[in-house]
């Protein structure tokens, strides 16, 4: 069985360059600074107007935690209609309560919503306090997918968490390992946790192409990213996972 590779990507350009490269999927956000965000309505037109692979597009109204109010329910629902009405072919969401447990209704909203597309829940569940709960949870509430580093820095170092999943799961659900994976480590985690679709940025520094800098100024909050750089999709570390887990 092929391995599927998702790539998570904040751009038209890296769509591209990820179906070049051998991807069958991309994850499509905003702000991958915070994790991720939702992306805007313009983008995601965009994607699906020039790949023919799969595109999901998270739905997370901001970075931080994935406690949710009214508000940001509406707004994450009518994201929801949004991606599907524009061509997504899914959508990657979650929710939690304040104690670390899956928030059921607020979860089976989004997922109600989205369907015909298919869904993945995401690394909110990283932040689950009681993980093999928090899979039937997921699995219970119909999810194709769920996206994990095994509740550590990285899937290299979530390993034994993620096999476990994926034997709880018994075929139930697809358990996806994501977070720090490379062309390097790709096939042991693959090998440790016999993962069938892994999720990974792969991405590479491009300089802007202005010749005018001003160094006094800077368009963002207290971190300062590189303002004269931006990352996309790195073409070559996707063909070298691909040729390493064909």
């Amino acid at each position: 069985m092929l391995m599927k590779m998702e790539i998570c990507i904040d751009s038209v350009e890296s769509a591209i360059i990820a179906q070049h490269a051998g991807a069958d999927r991309v994850e499509l956000c905003a702000g991958l600074i915070e994790g991720g965000t939702t992306p805007s309505a313009g983008t995601i037109q965009a994607v699906r107007r020039h790949v023919t692979l799969g595109v999901m597009v998270i739905i997370r109204p901001r970075g931080g935690d994935f406690l949710y109010h009214e508000l940001e329910m509406e707004t994450m629902l009518e994201d929801v209609h949004t991606a599907k009405r524009l061509g997504a072919d899914g959508v990657v969401v979650g929710c939690l309560r304040s104690d670390g447990s899956i928030h059921v209704e607020q979860t089976r909203a989004l997922i109600q919503a989205a369907r015909p597309m298919s869904v993945t829940f995401h690394r909110a569940f990283d932040q689950c306090a009681e993980p093999l709960l928090a899979l039937e949870q997921v699995m219970e509430l119909g999810a194709e997918r769920l996206l994990t580093s095994g509740q550590e820095a990285s899937a290299l170092e979530g390993v034994e968490l993620i096999r476990t999943l994926r034997e709880k799961a018994a075929n139930r659900i697809i358990i996806m390992p994501g977070g720090g994976i490379t062309p390097r480590n790709v096939r042991k985690i693959v090998a440790l946790t016999g993962a069938s679709e892994i999720h990974m940025s792969c991405r590479r520094t491009v300089e802007s192409g202005m010749t005018h800098r001003n160094s006094r100024v800077f368009m963002g909050a207290a971190l300062y990213p590189p303002e004269y750089q931006r990352k996309i999709a790195d073409e070559s570390g996707i063909r070298s996972v691909r040729q390493a887990v064909p």
